[in-house]
């Protein structure tokens, strides 16, 4: 098959996009290229800018490889990029995979559907190349246009910096989302090119990835970008009014001054804190950026530091509240959570509100008849099993409650909940926790994670369970509609899908909880 403009040769394809041709090459079935660049580096004098067009190139790209990660520390909260792949402000690049092999397209339109992925990893760490094979099952069974991509990371993608901004050295906010808005922009224009209609395009991400698909949903700028969305397990709420973000910012200079050893802070002034912030090497900004989200768990529990703002232009609203007043780009939405969210965040990655100190913070916001009706739904709290669940509902669950609720009353919404779990993850106490759900999706079975999951039984069901997942998503992909067992959400039935064993849908799932949780919680 001839993908678009697509002119085959002896090793791949070379591909003609706006910016020059790129060769990709054939991977087990599908066609892959890798590393090709979505808008230009944001190193130098455009660090804490908007992304700028990708510069174009001469001949024939190669297309082979995954481009440089975004600035990330290894060692912190979350396990960032292997030491080996190179890290650089140069970052904004993309990867497309397409079938090999003649493919009717389904439903209607001229191309194949497009699903765009979001990686997760806290705003902090990952990249597109994380899982190397990740969405080419997709591909080869099931005919579909898959696209990822890198985005800036920490604190020069998810903090904001306009205090310190300057008529000859300007900075925005948003530049991570930004960067989503870029790629789905070149999506648009080049993706006909490698077979993809761009008509039919479908963004979905999990957990950091989620909440940026659930946050672009409310950006003026994504609107007709893409066609439907699948938001798995966002923290919808995580996003911050302005002067919550300056607050974090004003932390990170004072962090990153004693990162670079600027004793002498006259950093404190605005001039001085600029120049620091914008000639610093990318390392030290990763290490301020540890130092800064170990901390605010403590410091401002139930937040995350690495997030959205709303900074009245590109981002206008509270999320939340623009799916509420409608506002948000009514097109059909899959989203959900899994069964045991919060059960993951302990140890090294202990960053929701599971400890005491933390639960009292958020307790202290709410009525004191709410609060004995939150306790009723997690009894023994605030021992270890009810408070990871407690916090996870906070931080995943509820929100997420919400936007499905809101969303609905303008557009299709399909929700669902993941209770699969292998036998391993069952014995650990982790159950269908935060990200389960990947390693059924896209069949990491082949990782150490993966082997490890199923190396006590249990991979069969799980295995099947991702493939009604993927057939799910990819009917919603093609058409705007899953499969026919899955019915429409309403703030009515509340009709829920749970994928497990045998998969079910249940009406209202948890509505005691959910009872619960609007009393405690009434402004999310």
């Amino acid at each position: 098959m001839l993908l678009g403009n697509a002119v085959r040769t002896g090793d791949g394809l070379v591909v003609e996009t706006e910016t020059g041709a790129v060769r990709g090459v054939r991977r087990g079935g599908v066609l892959s290229w890798r590393g090709i660049p979505y808008a230009a580096s944001t190193g130098g004098a455009f660090r804490f800018r908007a992304p700028r067009p990708a510069l174009a190139w001469d001949g024939v790209r190669d297309a082979s490889e995954f481009g440089p990660v975004a600035p990330q520390k290894r060692s912190g909260q979350f396990v960032g990029a292997a030491p080996h792949l190179a890290r650089s402000e140069d970052c904004l690049s993309l990867n497309v995979i397409a079938p090999d092999w003649p493919v009717a397209p389904e439903g209607t339109g001229t191309g194949l559907p497009v699903m765009v992925f979001i990686h997760g990893g806290a705003y902090s760490v990952g990249s597109s190349g994380e899982y190397p094979r990740q969405g080419e099952r997709l591909v080869r069974q099931h005919g579909v246009v898959y696209v990822s991509l890198n985005y800036r990371l920490g604190a020069l993608g998810w903090l904001d910096f306009r205090a310190y901004s300057r008529p000859h050295r300007p900075i925005e906010a948003n530049l991570g989302l930004r960067d989503q808005v870029a790629a789905l922009e070149w999506v648009r224009r080049n993706i006909r090119a490698f077979g993809g209609d761009p008509d039919r395009v479908t963004l979905f991400g999990e957990s950091a990835g989620a909440n940026s698909v659930t946050t672009l949903l409310t950006v003026p700028a994504a609107e007709g970008l893409f066609t439907r969305a699948i938001s798995q397990s966002s923290p919808a709420n995580a996003v911050y009014l302005p002067e919550i973000a300056a607050r974090w910012a004003r932390e990170y200079v004072q962090l990153l001054s004693r990162v670079v050893d600027d004793d002498d802070l006259e950093s404190e002034s605005v001039e001085d804190a600029a120049a620091m912030l914008c000639s610093a090497d990318p390392k030290l900004l990763a290490e301020a950026t540890t130092a800064l989200t170990i901390r605010t768990p403590d410091e401002n529990p139930g937040t995350i530091s690495l997030a959205p703002v709303i900074d009245g232009e590109f981002l206008p609203h509270r999320p939340l509240d623009a799916f509420r007043d409608g506002l948000a780009h009514r097109v059909p939405l899959i989203i959900g959570t899994n069964d045991r969210e919060g059960s993951l965040f302990e140890g090294r990655i202990d960053i929701l509100p599971t400890t005491k100190p933390r639960i009292r913070a958020i307790f202290a916001n709410t009525r004191k008849r709410a609060r004995k009706a939150i306790k009723r739904q997690y009894p023994g709290l605030p021992e270890r099993r009810p408070a990871a669940d407690f916090a996870g509902d906070f931080t995943f669950w509820f929100p997420t409650v919400k936007v499905a609720e809101r969303h609905s009353r303008y557009a299709p919404v399909y929700a669902y909940r993941f209770d699969a779990a292998p036998r391993t993850a069952r014995m650990l106490g982790l159950d269908a926790t935060h990200g389960l759900e990947l390693f059924a999706l896209f069949e990491k079975f082949d990782t150490p994670v993966g082997v490890g999951l199923t190396i006590l039984g249990g991979r069969r069901m799980f295995r099947s369970v991702g493939r009604r997942m993927q057939r799910h998503w990819v009917l919603f992909a093609a058409s705007g509609a899953p499969g026919p067992e899955w019915p429409r959400y309403d703030d009515g039935g509340r009709r829920t899908l749970l994928f497990d064993r045998v998969d079910r849908v249940v009406a209202d799932p948890r509505r005691e909880k959910r009872l619960a949780w609007q009393e405690f919680v009434p402004h999310v």
